[in-house]
């Protein structure tokens, strides 16, 4: 069978199951099977597969259509520009996230903000990202799981920036010395918890405890919002993902507060309200 033969019966079969995007992952996975970049797949697309190639390839399309996300077997996803590996430990980037690395990196460039805190950190993306984009930025970045910062670091190290960045296990602010930095930045769980069960099959396959925020969705932003302040300097921001529809529950706590000013949202590239700055102080 030729690349192009499984590419597209791997589509078929993927379109029949209901998998989002079958065409672009049957190709990513050809990719990660044969070991080659998408322009040898589209100009060899008439080379037949071994059938060691053929085996393994198929095998995964079927893990695919039993709802394994395509980056639990490849181990990859891009985000930022740069690579990452995933894996079950932690949530996969998302391109909305990409949003709020945006705007932190223009926040920082405005204040020449160098010290950034990152909380929930994850698989590393957003504070990789910073230590990236950000000239001789020095980042924080914190998990309460040790899985996760374990792959955090490796991808700190996988793109050249693990220098810059110190890793930190705590549950939120619990574990963090009381020192201030120019920017808090964090994309918590915000998933309510009645509402996990309703998840795509992919996304239940990524950690509960990166997606579960409480009965309303919003624990995690109370924590946060609360003790915010202690942790930034006078004129520092605090940056939040958020889902689509918290925009007005996560500014009513920020105002609750009333420690907070110049407060605004950012929209994803689909229209979605995905982030909340504020400040501390005018």
């Amino acid at each position: 069978m030729t690349i192009r033969e499984a590419i597209n019966k791997a589509s078929l079969q993927l379109k029949t199951k209901n998998i989002e995007a079958p065409k672009l992952k049957a190709r990513l996975l050809m990719q990660y099977v044969v070991k080659q970049t998408r322009q040898y797949i589209i100009v060899y697309d008439e080379k037949t597969l071994t059938p060691n190639q053929e085996k393994s390839y198929f095998k995964n399309v079927e893990r695919i259509s039993r709802g394994i996300p395509l980056q639990h077997i490849t181990h990859q996803q891009e985000f930022m520009k740069m690579n990452f590996y995933v894996n079950e430990e932690v949530l996969i980037p998302r391109q909305d996230t990409e949003v709020l690395v945006e705007e932190v990196i223009r926040i920082a460039e405005k204040i020449k903000a160098k010290k950034i805190l990152d909380l929930c950190t994850g698989s590393g993306a957003i504070a990789v990202s910073l230590a990236k984009y950000i000239e001789n930025s020095q980042i924080t970045a914190t998990d309460i799981s040790q899985k996760a910062l374990a792959i955090a670091e490796k991808n700190a190290k996988n793109n050249g920036v693990d220098k810059q960045i110190a890793f930190l296990s705590s549950d939120l602010l619990k574990n963090i010395p009381k020192e201030k930095y120019d920017i808090m930045v964090s994309n918590p769980p915000y998933i309510q918890r009645e509402l996990l069960k309703n998840l795509d099959d992919e996304v239940q396959k990524e950690p509960q405890i990166a997606l579960d925020g409480g009965w309303d969705g919003l624990d995690f932003y109370r924590k946060i919002i609360k003790q915010a302040d202690e942790y930034l300097k006078y004129g520092g921001y605090l940056c939040l993902e958020i889902g689509y529809d918290q925009k007005i529950d996560v500014i009513d706590l920020i105002e609750q507060e009333e420690k907070y000013t110049n407060t605004y949202g950012k929209k994803d590239l689909y229209g979605n309200d995905r982030v909340i700055i504020t400040k501390v102080g005018d």
